[in-house]
């Protein structure tokens, strides 16, 4: 675990991050499934943003290389 990030602010970074994808999901929402992510250690060692961007993954649109 990343013990240099309290949790709750941990927390807070990631529903951010979340927030970008989901714009229209509320907030209570995404902050509780980030205190979920913030459970999963091998989440919570990186940093909220790349926790969040790795845990959207599955639901992004592949990149275009052109």
């Amino acid at each position: 675990m990343d013990d240099e990030i309290p949790t709750d602010i941990w927390i807070y970074y990631c529903a951010q991050q979340l927030k970008r994808h989901w714009r229209t999901v509320d907030p209570d929402q995404l902050e509780e499934l980030a205190a979920d992510l913030a459970r999963e250690p091998h989440l919570r060692a990186l940093s909220p943003q790349a926790a969040a961007t790795l845990w959207l993954e599955p639901v992004m649109p592949p990149s275009r290389t052109a």
